[in-house]
């Protein structure tokens, strides 16, 4: 990953812990912030670290209303 600013999919998956894959099909999707630079995806890290903030603020949200 070399924590570049400009993440590829497999850095992603790498970085979450998924298959790339399902980085693929989430960017798709449109569930993850990313943008494509031909047929290829590429992520913002600050971006994807932005999300990951929000994806833990909507869990705690949601398990504290359980």
């Amino acid at each position: 990953m070399k924590d570049r600013e400009i993440m590829e999919a497999r850095d992603v998956a790498d970085y979450l812990h998924l298959h790339i894959f399902t980085v693929h099909k989430l960017a798709r999707e449109g569930r993850i912030p990313g943008f494509k630079i031909g047929n290829d995806w590429r992520f913002r890290r600050s971006a994807m670290e932005s999300w990951i903030e929000n994806q833990e603020k909507a869990n705690l949200k949601k398990n504290a209303r359980q």
